[in-house]
């Protein structure tokens, strides 16, 4: 059996682009898909709901999350009833805070308890885990997106943080913690290893599993002929015609 075999954590495809993401619906590490609104503008998507759609019925026996994009509470409610309206398959994302960081509480308590799968976004803190924790609905699944790349990227070690979440959420039966905005493959292993039961993992990190259990000194080796191709191709020159024997 090999490393990625023993994984508990399911891995979820992070993207927007349609191609890529029918193409990673036929790897069986996949289990889901996650995409957000900067992915799709970056994507060039401009019709949301009908590109939605079609993720939708290209991948419909996979969990895909779509995100409501309103500023007000109110439109918040509202976005997440539609977008729960597209397909059995969807999760409906919410930030967990307003751009002012006011908590969406309310938001989330209301889509929880009308039944509605949630995957809550942009999570940075334990206390925030907490919070959430306290106004969902035990008896309707959800998940906790927490950016554990990003959170590294400030120096902070994620990994205490992460495992924290995971008790924050022990009254939460039904909730699953997802390590959010992965740097590296690793990341994976240590999504597996604090008790993740998601994470979401880009093309770029995803192409990298071929590498997992990798003979290193062979890789080493590979290393050295790919500088020494590249230096070749590039026609780079020493004079060394005149160093002293």
């Amino acid at each position: 059996m090999s490393a990625l075999d023993s994984l508990k954590v399911k891995i979820f495809a992070d993207g927007a682009e349609l191609d890529g993401i029918v193409k990673m619906s036929q790897n069986p590490r996949i289990k889901g898909f996650t995409t957000n609104p900067t992915l799709m503008r970056k994507a060039g998507v401009t019709d949301y709901e009908a590109f939605a759609r079609k993720i939708i019925s290209a991948v419909p026996n996979y969990p895909v999350s779509f995100e409501v994009f309103a500023d007000d509470f109110d439109e918040m409610i509202a976005q997440g009833r539609a977008i729960a309206t597209w397909g059995p398959n969807v999760n409906v994302k919410v930030p967990v805070t307003d751009t002012k960081g006011n908590f969406a509480g309310r938001v989330i308590e209301t889509l929880s308890k009308e039944g509605v799968v949630l995957n809550v976004t942009a999570i940075m803190t334990v206390d925030q885990v907490k919070a959430i924790a306290k106004v969902l609905d035990p008896n309707v699944a959800a998940i906790i997106s927490v950016f554990a790349g990003r959170i590294a990227d400030t120096g902070v070690d994620p990994m205490p943080l992460m495992r924290r979440c995971v008790e924050a959420l022990a009254d939460c039966p039904k909730a699953e913690l997802l390590w959010a905005s992965p740097r590296e493959l690793l990341n994976i292993f240590h999504a597996d290893e604090v008790g993740c039961k998601i994470i979401t993992v880009t093309n770029d990190v995803l192409a990298k599993l071929a590498l997992v259990g990798k003979d290193l000194e062979e890789y080493s080796r590979e290393t050295v002929q790919m500088f020494y191709k590249d230096a070749t191709a590039s026609a780079f020159t020493i004079d060394s015609s005149k160093v002293a024997a």
